[in-house]
């Protein structure tokens, strides 16, 4: 008998919520706002509302409820501490699913993009986080709030040590870099006597948009400069540092798949952080892994893993493909 499995992609702009069979077969597609809530004034209210109303907008079309779903699987951002993944698990069940799991969204690049389905994903984008699941089916995140916890990669800390490394060039001694002209453009001064004033203005108020310096960092740093090139080598070392932690406290098989996802991982490619995110966890960890990059949706990881705890075993190959196919014709038709 066919069974009906959800599977939710919800980051801090919008959710893709699927439906599909345990047989891996596709029924229907939704996508909504935010269900994040660290995103609304009245937060997990909020959450809750438009959680309900994206899984309502979904299943009512086939005039089903959550009570009829056999397995769902949601991976959310801002679910980075126990607390508040119980906070939306409660949600979740108070809406009638039986059977599910509530994970950080960095989980769902491992059943996206793995053969066996358990390994770490680096999220290297707006921000950065690590998730990890193991052989035992142990998860684990390490990070995702910020640099208090040494969250020191994403476009916006790339974005703001480029202005940090200009600010100690023309004061602190700092070495000499071609991000200076960018950065004080970006600015809008031509002075260094103006350049903290400016700072305090565009950076510490938030009126500054981030991308044009995160990408002149890639730039500058294809065409030799040196500080752009530590920059990059001190993210690669970072978001290493996380994967090689996850990997020490957990139980995994050699070779560990290590995913990489998110914009600055994915669209910046750069060779430079690579190689320093490679080198760092081979000195880090021994035991043989394989870096590979996200080139799916996030979603698909959502839907494999609920069709896994639907059916009780991680899907072959070839049906992740056909789910890999689905999702991603769907979600490209919205760009």
């Amino acid at each position: 008998m066919e069974k009906f499995i959800m599977g939710v992609d919800g980051g801090n702009s919008k959710t893709d919520y699927f439906l599909f069979t345990n047989k891996g077969a596709f029924i229907d597609y939704y996508r909504g706002p935010t269900c994040s809530h660290e995103q609304f004034r009245d937060g997990y209210e909020g959450a809750r509302r438009a959680m309900k109303d994206g899984v309502s907008r979904l299943l009512d079309r086939l005039a089903l409820k959550p009570e009829d779903i056999a397995a769902a699987v949601f991976g959310l951002a801002g679910v980075d501490t126990p607390n508040q993944k119980e906070n939306i698990e409660k949600i979740v069940a108070e809406m009638g699913f039986s059977r599910f799991k509530v994970v950080n969204d960095s989980f769902l690049g491992i059943k996206a993009n793995t053969e066996k389905g358990y390994g770490v994903c680096s999220i290297n984008g707006t921000g950065t986080s690590c998730g990890a699941i193991d052989k035992r089916g142990n998860y684990l995140q390490v990070g995702g709030i910020g640099w208090i916890v040494g969250d020191d990669a994403g476009g916006g800390y790339i974005a703001r040590l480029a202005v940090r490394s200009v600010y100690l060039a023309a004061y602190r001694m700092g070495k000499a870099t071609s991000l200076t002209d960018i950065v004080m453009g970006k600015l809008g001064v031509s002075d260094k006597y103006y350049l903290m004033e400016a700072i305090s203005e565009a950076v510490t108020k938030r009126k500054m948009d981030y991308t044009d310096l995160t990408l002149a960092v890639f730039t500058e740093a294809e065409k030799g400069d040196a500080v752009a090139q530590e920059i990059l080598r001190s993210v690669g070392v970072s978001c290493a540092q996380a994967v090689s932690g996850a990997i020490l406290n957990m139980d995994f098989d050699p070779p560990v798949e290590v995913v990489l996802a998110g914009s600055v991982w994915v669209k910046g490619a750069s060779p430079i952080m690579i190689k320093a995110f490679e080198d760092e966890i081979a000195k880090n960890v021994q035991k043989e892994f394989r870096v590979l990059f996200l080139e799916v949706p996030p979603a698909t990881g959502a839907v494999i893993w609920a069709l896994e705890l639907a059916n009780g075993a991680f899907p072959d190959f070839e049906k992740r493909k056909q789910i890999i196919k689905t999702v991603s014709e769907y979600l490209e038709a919205e760009l």
